[in-house]
């Protein structure tokens, strides 16, 4: 069951990007993190959002992604950013998931409370101007 709502969830972040998002850093984050439609993302959405990606890749429901269930993690979020435009994905929003960032106590494998905790360091460094909410304004390179 889990397997399908990996493909799933593959598919529908691969059907919401145009040709504008392509262009627009920032842009493919926002379309699948914002629940509510508003154009920001809050930490809040981006808890929940995590909580139920981790949800998703622990297959065998035991609160730690393995390193199976990791590579299955990165080869998805891969198909995600190729699928975002040649690539462009892969910008520093895509390092918040990297498996090292979240393997806080660095054992190898990446606990549910660890993947969850590391996401308010994530979500202060990409909240270029601390308003508290992400908008594409928060992507892009820096200094422009």
């Amino acid at each position: 069951m889990k397997n399908l709502a990996i493909l799933g969830l593959a598919g529908l972040l691969a059907l919401g990007t145009s040709a504008a998002q392509a262009q627009t850093p920032g842009a493919h984050f926002i379309e699948n993190f914002d629940d509510n439609g508003d154009g920001q993302v809050t930490l809040e959405e981006v808890r929940t959002k995590r909580a139920d990606i981790f949800y998703m890749f622990d297959q065998n429901e035991d609160g730690v992604l393995d390193s199976a269930e990791y590579d299955l993690f990165d080869e998805t979020r891969a198909a995600d950013h190729e699928n975002e435009g040649n690539g462009r994905g892969k910008g520093r929003q895509g390092e918040g998931m990297a498996r090292d960032l979240n393997d806080l106590n660095g054992d190898g494998v990446v606990t549910q409370e660890e993947f969850l905790d590391a996401t308010d360091a994530w979500f202060t460094m990409r909240d270029r101007n601390g308003d508290g909410v992400l908008t594409t304004a928060d992507f892009g390179p820096r200094g422009g």
